[in-house]
């Protein structure tokens, strides 16, 4: 049983009054329930996974299995060599930023991507957004999405038309990372180490300059295991589903047929949103399947389809401006907005789901501490016929009752990512697939020649991971991408967000930094489409580092001033309790594993600093609009360099 108190916790924010209806039984027995489940993962927290980054003995299971050995490096600068902008990373990020600051005046050759990986596209495969408002510059490429949801293949081949029609391929520097940068004051620049490790060549250490340097490595890229037993004693093949490798399975990105896998025994661990993917094609292709489950994910439909060319033309790619019109028309559904347009243009889980805005906020909200209980208890009153459908629904598509119970997802749906597809429910009634399900302890270790969870071994030939990616709420936009970062007399940007929380001006840029910019997390907005939010910030950073350079004639020094940091914090600040509703979730990466709720009152003050903003993101993009339209750069130090 629960503990009363995580009980007492949820019942104060969720009267029964509120949720008694013709789709609820018991009202306070559903609180209870997801107390239950929320106190099998209570206590583990952030310790439980180990970064495969920082994994000397697992850090092999980072490398990038797409790159033939001896592929060299294009070395678009060489050593001791300069430009003017660096962007840290080659996926849909950093393609938007390399595109906007072409488009605000930059010449392509005053650009330079580096890349750990061997290509553009990023972490493309994870998302399940609609593909018409999540595949950015659809309007200008004149490109049609073979699908609803667009497959990864799709997604990256996507990325390289972008980056072909705007050169950046010569651009590009991969198989290289930044790990070093520091600001040096007298030269007004930054100084940046990469080092260069080819497949099968001999790596090497580069030290160039940049007069900016845009960090835009991801929010989900850093790959985790859980920090199981055993692993090094596994026999068989083993990888992680950040880095698919089809010598193992057979097929590849466009040939979903796994033929070595036809005799082989598989088990994938994990249930999350990657896996919601993967489990599909494992059944059809392995012997016998063994899912590994800690927690079930809330699994609702997609319906996906072929894009209909003739309804493509007339109904969605029909005028100018559509494809911005369609992004807000689907923020004021998952934003919950009032009053809400009058037709759902996406029409999909997510604008069916108003109740998600309890994580990423809504222009209609006007929550204090004062109200913050009410707010609570609408957001699940909200949730609760959603949440009834989605365990209804895998009741129905599961034929075996003990299995599609654990199947069902006892949380309410802000707390972790909601999950959408077609195929993952049904493929438990396939005879060789088993949901090893461990009531929320995960699995025990790794043997010789299998898995061992509750007490008893599994034999596999193949250990798929789909063990998710470090918490976007850990970390900086430095530490994210393994950058040792120093600005202005030696500052650590870590020790800075350490000591005074996260400080910046739009979430953009920080004193003490300048001349670097990020695209959040902090202090920007959330929303479930990652993309939208990735070209606005690529525009505004893009506007500012033009204009600074306009305005100096030439080399110029960006950064803001201590009073624009504190006012933006405060901003952020006065929102924190539209965020009420996370407290008592069941830990996940959007809580850090649960610790968000055992900190000290001074830690979650200084962690609100780094929220989202509360009026959701299209207020958010009308605030960014409406400093840019006063054209004066307010809140920024701009000086000569």
């Amino acid at each position: 049983m629960a503990t009363a108190t995580a009980v007492e916790r949820l019942e104060a924010n969720v009267p029964a009054a509120d949720l008694n209806g013709p789709h609820v039984a018991n009202s306070v027995d559903v609180v209870e329930k997801y107390a239950q489940e929320r106190e099998k993962r209570i206590g583990k927290g952030l310790s439980q996974f180990v970064d495969l980054r920082e994994s000397a003995k697992f850090k092999s299971l980072l490398d990038d299995p797409w790159v033939e050995p001896g592929t060299p490096i294009n070395e678009v600068v060489s050593d001791g060599g300069h430009c003017r902008v660096l962007i840290v990373g080659a996926g849909y990020g950093g393609i938007l930023f390399a595109v906007n600051l072409i488009k605000a005046g930059f010449n392509v050759y005053d650009i330079v991507i580096v890349d750990p990986g061997g290509g553009f596209g990023g972490t493309w495969y994870w998302n399940h957004v609609e593909a018409y408002i999540y595949m950015p510059l659809l309007e200008e490429m004149q490109y049609m999405p073979k699908h609803k949801y667009a497959g990864g293949e799709e997604l990256r081949e996507y990325a390289e038309s972008i980056c072909r029609k705007y050169n950046l391929f010569d651009r590009a520097m991969f198989q290289s990372s930044a790990k070093k940068m520091s600001w040096d004051d007298d030269k007004q620049e930054w100084k940046i180490v990469i080092s260069q490790t080819p497949k099968g060549l001999q790596p090497k250490v580069i030290d160039v300059s940049a007069d900016f340097v845009i960090l835009a490595s991801g929010v989900l890229d850093n790959a985790k295991l859980p920090d199981a037993a055993g692993i090094e004693e596994f026999q068989g093949d083993m990888f992680h589903t950040a880095r698919w490798h089809y010598n193992v399975t057979g097929g590849g990105p466009t040939d979903p047929r796994m033929t070595r896998l036809r005799d082989k025994k598989v088990g994938i661990i994990g249930t999350g949103a990657t896996a919601i993917q993967v489990v599909p094609r494992l059944a059809e292709c392995s012997k016998e399947l063994y899912v590994f489950q800690r927690t079930p994910s809330a699994v609702a439909a997609r319906n996906n389809r072929t894009t209909d060319p003739f309804d493509w033309t007339t109904e969605i790619a029909n005028k100018p401006g559509w494809q911005r019109e369609r992004n807000l028309n689907y923020f004021a559904f998952v934003g919950n907005a009032e009053p809400k347009p009058a037709v759902d243009l996406v029409k999909d889980g997510w604008t069916s789901m108003p109740s998600f805005s309890a994580l990423i906020a809504g222009p209609s909200y006007n929550v204090t501490p004062e109200n913050a209980a009410e707010h609570v208890s609408k957001m699940y009153a909200l949730d609760r016929p959603i949440q009834d459908r989605v365990r209804k629904r895998a009741l129905d598509a599961v034929d075996d009752p003990q299995t599609a119970s654990k199947l069902q997802a006892w949380y309410a749906g802000w707390c972790k990512r909601p999950c959408f597809h077609d195929e993952y429910l049904p493929a438990f009634n396939h005879p060789h697939v088993r949901l090893v399900d461990t009531d929320g302890k995960g699995i025990d270790r790794l043997s010789r020649n299998g898995v061992i969870a509750s007490g008893h071994e599994y034999e596999l030939d193949v250990i798929v991971w789909a063990s998710g990616f470090v918490s976007p709420a850990v970390g900086t936009p430095a530490s994210k991408a393994s950058i040792d970062l120093t600005g202005r007399r030696g500052e650590r940007l870590e020790e800075k967000v350490r000591e005074k929380g996260v400080s910046s001006l739009h979430g953009v840029v920080s004193r003490g930094f300048p001349n670097m910019f990020w695209p959040g997390p902090f202090q920007t907005a959330a929303s479930p489409n990652q993309m939208f939010l990735l070209e606005t910030l690529s525009s505004h950073v893009a506007y500012i580092v033009a204009e600074a350079s306009c305005r100096t004639g030439g080399k110029a020094v960006v950064e803001p001033t201590a009073e624009a940091e504190e006012q933006w914090a405060a901003r952020i600040l006065e929102g924190a309790a539209v965020f009420s509703s996370v407290a008592g979730c069941t830990p996940s990466y959007i809580n850090k594993e649960g610790e968000v709720d055992n900190m000290t009152m001074e830690e979650k003050i200084k962690a609100a600093k780094g929220g989202v903003w509360a009026k959701g993101i299209v207020d958010y993009v009308h605030a960014l609009e409406a400093w840019r339209k006063e054209n004066t750069l307010h809140g920024l130090e701009i000086k000569s360099g």
